[in-house]
Protein backbone atom coordinates (compact mmCIF):
# COMPACT_ATOMS: atom_id res chain seq x y z
CA UNK A 1 0.00 0.00 0.00
CA UNK A 2 1.61 3.69 -0.84
CA UNK A 3 2.06 6.55 1.06
CA UNK A 4 -0.88 7.92 -0.77
CA UNK A 5 -3.62 5.47 -0.10
CA UNK A 6 -2.37 4.90 3.71
CA UNK A 7 -3.26 8.63 3.67
CA UNK A 8 -6.57 8.75 1.79
CA UNK A 9 -7.48 5.86 4.50
CA UNK A 10 -6.38 7.97 7.38
CA UNK A 11 -8.16 11.20 6.09
CA UNK A 12 -12.03 9.20 5.26
CA UNK A 13 -11.44 7.72 8.65
CA UNK A 14 -10.85 10.56 10.30
CA UNK A 15 -14.03 12.24 8.51
CA UNK A 16 -15.91 9.09 9.41
CA UNK A 17 -15.40 9.45 13.12
CA UNK A 18 -16.39 12.83 12.89
CA UNK A 19 -19.44 12.55 11.24
CA UNK A 20 -20.34 9.45 14.45
CA UNK A 21 -19.34 12.50 16.77
CA UNK A 22 -21.06 14.37 15.51
CA UNK A 23 -24.13 12.53 15.11
CA UNK A 24 -23.40 11.54 18.94
CA UNK A 25 -24.07 15.09 20.04
CA UNK A 26 -26.87 16.10 17.49
CA UNK A 27 -24.79 18.66 15.51
CA UNK A 28 -25.24 17.10 12.31
CA UNK A 29 -27.18 20.46 10.34
CA UNK A 30 -24.02 22.14 11.70
CA UNK A 31 -21.37 19.60 10.39
CA UNK A 32 -23.09 19.32 7.18
CA UNK A 33 -23.67 23.50 6.70
CA UNK A 34 -19.94 23.85 7.45
CA UNK A 35 -18.96 20.86 4.62
CA UNK A 36 -20.79 22.47 2.30
CA UNK A 37 -19.98 26.17 2.89
CA UNK A 38 -15.56 24.77 2.79
CA UNK A 39 -16.58 22.96 -0.46
CA UNK A 40 -17.92 26.24 -1.62
CA UNK A 41 -15.19 28.21 -0.86
CA UNK A 42 -12.24 25.72 -2.27
CA UNK A 43 -14.03 25.81 -5.78
CA UNK A 44 -14.27 29.69 -5.82
CA UNK A 45 -10.62 29.74 -4.98
CA UNK A 46 -9.51 27.26 -6.86
CA UNK A 47 -11.07 29.02 -9.95
CA UNK A 48 -9.91 32.31 -8.80
CA UNK A 49 -6.34 31.24 -8.99
CA UNK A 50 -6.73 28.85 -12.06
CA UNK A 51 -7.24 32.03 -14.37
CA UNK A 52 -3.88 33.77 -13.39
Amino acid sequence: MSINKTRGLLYWLARLLGDVNAVKRGRVGRRIGRRAAGRLTGRGLGRLFRRF
